[in-house]
């Protein structure tokens, strides 16, 4: 579950279901059907081996591709929102801002959204991490993936 109230400490999140059960399960099953391939040295077993692997990296994979994909809708979305709250001048700017500063800048809320945006812009705030320490009324993102 998300935090009640969410901050810069409290707002990665950990899904229970993939990083407490999923995650471990399968990591489990790579490491029996390698102890099993150790015992049992033939191409069946390299086979069960190889799959275990490869559901272990898939889990990975398709967490990665769902963050992708919302990193990317959360882009378009700061843009948008960037456009309404910026100045017409400031419009240009905002396409030099790096994927991971738009990401950032989604737990600003609109009062602040424009000060920090400025100041990513002029170089002043550069890392992802520098522009969340930099929010102070933190607008959560609860429906993170």
């Amino acid at each position: 579950m998300a935090a009640a109230t969410q901050d810069y400490k409290s707002h990665r999140q950990f899904v229970p279901m993939f990083h407490f059960f999923v995650l471990p399960i399968l990591l489990g099953n790579v490491a029996v059907e390698i102890a099993r391939l150790n015992k049992y040295q033939t191409l069946y077993h390299v086979w069960v081996a190889l799959v275990a692997v490869a559901l272990f990296l898939f889990a990975f994979a398709a967490r990665g591709m769902a963050l992708r994909a919302q990193d990317r809708i959360i882009r378009f979305e700061e843009r948008q929102r960037l456009s309404s709250l910026l100045p017409a001048e400031h419009h240009a700017k905002i396409d030099n801002l790096t994927p991971g500063q738009l990401v950032a800048l989604r737990f600003a809320p609109d009062e602040e959204a424009p000060g920090l945006a400025q100041r990513t812009m002029s170089g002043e705030l550069k890392t992802p991490n520098d522009i969340k320490k930099a929010v102070k009324n933190w607008r959560g993102d609860y429906h993170r993936v």
